[in-house]
């Protein structure tokens, strides 16, 4: 009704869930970062929690569309259940060959434990997925931390993650589910937007629907995110609304004005009366199943403008395998841009177009981070740190910033999401002052560093060489080869390390205040622990042999 109004090729808040759409906002970056640790990481329970409307169904589908080729997934959507059904719907999922008495649950717990042990034997891992779980019953959630009894020698055998509303972190506070609460190995709560990202989600929704000049002023989002707190759902409903209301005022600015009344109207509550219907969940819940009842995806802003050189090389997976220096960036052509009104220029989505085009994997990524340590990845012969370990090297998962990156030195996979919201893994394979250099498959990518900020909220994996293949952390009191190793590279990168412990492969006092002295100087956590970040930072300094580098290549 409105969209030819404004100049809007389609409604830029309709109810469709169109992945364009898509807004990865840093909390969600955090959030899906978490979601991913729990893929990656075996044992334990990952707990995602967040106010309706707040865009964890979206972050589940973001995991679906990057889990890795070894992952097996068993998404339980409905947990309404009873123990005996959730059992069984776990084993329909993975496909296990179900007992003769399916009314046991002894009997499916034996099947599925086969059916685990078999995916192990074949390098594959099983992931639980339960979303909604705030309203599972607490003998379900009992069944839930038994599962994980299911386990070898050395790991589990089934990765729990439990989605659900803030009534989930109450359930597992209980009492009588503290021996589930004390299995959770990691929690992130996704809070709404705040008030800057709620502004941009506000004007690249309007980009993406085509708009060519600024249709909510400056207090009217303002106005948004103050009645909608920030959640993505209810911004939505009101920002639908004032459009129309615009519409019908013939005036093609919303103002603060036309959306209270929008407010007021989807509340069927007066301004004053809106914050108390919007703080209960309840309320909230009615409003969303009443006004749009499906989920939309969220946006995110895309402002990048820089211009990508790209050239081709082969990536061969020999151990003599090098890569060309960068090239200098192509310069940008200079010369005034006529713009329209109060809008920036629509950026040139180089970067995006090239994601957009992209069809490697996670396979893809491993290939090129194991050519670049001179060691080949085999697909299909168990998972690409299963593979890794064997070679004496280690995965190390984490989301940071640009410059934790460039201090760890090291090729990485990094997760970049385009203006589609599709995830991508390309591998960075080096950094020149602003410039960085992406493998996309056989490509190689020269890209601002700006730029690439513009897709990367953070995530990254990389491959290091843990001291005697050992991957522990070392603390005070720890003693072994590794604590030896750890003395002597302190020495060897400052003279006034230097300690003197007896014996010398004991983590004693003097150990962990040099060690402190190293992690202030290189702005590290100091704590006196030599975590992997703190071993990766010392591998660089000294600059191990065959080891890969963002600064300078193989050392």
């Amino acid at each position: 009704m409105y969209t030819r109004f404004f100049g809007l090729n389609e409604k830029p808040f309709a109810i469709t869930p169109d992945p364009r759409y898509l807004f990865m906002s840093e909390r969600h970056g955090e959030g899906l970062a978490h979601l991913i640790y729990g893929v990656t990481e075996g044992g334990g329970f990952i707990q995602l929690t967040g106010e309706v409307g707040t865009g964890k169904t979206t972050l589940v589908r973001s995991l679906l569309g990057q889990l890795p080729t070894e992952v097996d997934l068993a998404l339980i959507l409905n947990p309404q259940v009873t123990a005996l059904e959730f059992l069984l719907s776990i084993c329909e999922e993975l496909g296990v060959e179900l007992p003769a008495n399916k009314d046991s649950t002894k009997a499916l717990v034996d099947a599925l434990n086969r059916h685990l042990l078999q995916a192990h034997a074949r390098g594959r891992r099983t992931i639980l997925l339960v979303d909604e779980a705030q309203n599972l019953a607490e003998d379900v959630l009992e069944q839930v931390r038994l599962l994980t009894n299911l386990e070898t020698a050395k790991q589990k055998l089934l990765q729990i993650i439990l989605i659900g509303q803030p009534e989930l972190r109450e359930l597992l506070a209980k009492n009588s589910l503290r021996q589930l609460a004390q299995r959770v190995t990691g929690r992130y709560h996704l809070e709404p937007l705040s008030q800057q990202e709620a502004s941009q989600y506000i004007d690249h929704r309007l980009k993406v629907a085509g708009a060519l000049s600024a249709v909510f002023d400056a207090s009217a989002k303002k106005a948004v995110y103050r009645l909608s707190g920030g959640i993505p759902r209810i911004m939505n409903v009101i920002c639908d609304r004032a459009l129309l209301g615009a519409y019908s005022a013939e005036t093609r600015t919303v103002n603060r004005a036309i959306v209270k009344r929008a407010a007021t109207e989807v509340s069927g509550v007066t301004p004053a009366g809106l914050w108390r219907w919007l703080l209960p969940a309840s309320a909230v819940a009615a409003l969303v199943v009443a006004a749009i009842m499906v989920p939309p995806l969220l946006s995110r802003s895309d402002n990048s403008n820089a211009e990508t050189v790209v050239t081709r090389q082969s990536v061969t997976m020999t151990p003599a395998e090098t890569v060309a220096a960068p090239e200098p960036l192509m310069q940008q052509a200079t010369g005034d841009i006529e713009q329209p009104a109060a809008v920036a220029a629509a950026p040139a989505p180089v970067l995006d177009e090239l994601l957009r085009n992209y069809s490697g994997s996670v396979d893809t990524a491993m290939h090129t981070l194991f050519a670049l340590w001179g060691l080949n990845f085999t697909t299909g012969a168990g998972t690409g740190c299963a593979q890794a370990e064997a070679h004496g090297l280690s995965c190390l998962f984490q989301r940071g910033s640009w410059n934790v990156v460039q201090q760890l030195d090291r090729p990485a996979m990094l997760t970049l999401t385009d203006t589609r919201g599709t995830s991508h893994q390309p591998v960075l394979t080096a950094i020149d002052g602003d410039v960085a250099e992406l493998a996309l498959g056989q490509d190689r990518v020269r890209v601002p560093v700006a730029e690439l900020s513009e897709y990367w909220f953070g995530e990254f994996m990389l491959l290091w060489r843990p001291p005697n293949g050992e991957t522990v952390a070392l603390r005070p009191g720890s003693s072994g080869a590794n604590v030896l190793w750890l003395r002597e590279s302190l020495a060897a990168i400052d003279d006034d390390l230097i300690t003197s412990g007896t014996p010398a492969n004991v983590f004693d006092a003097s150990l962990e205040q040099a060690l402190m002295e190293f992690q202030r100087r290189n702005r590290l956590k100091v704590d006196g622990l030599a975590g992997q970040q703190t071993q990766i930072l010392i591998n660089s300094l000294l600059a191990g042999e065959n080891t890969p580098k963002l600064s300078g290549r193989r050392q």
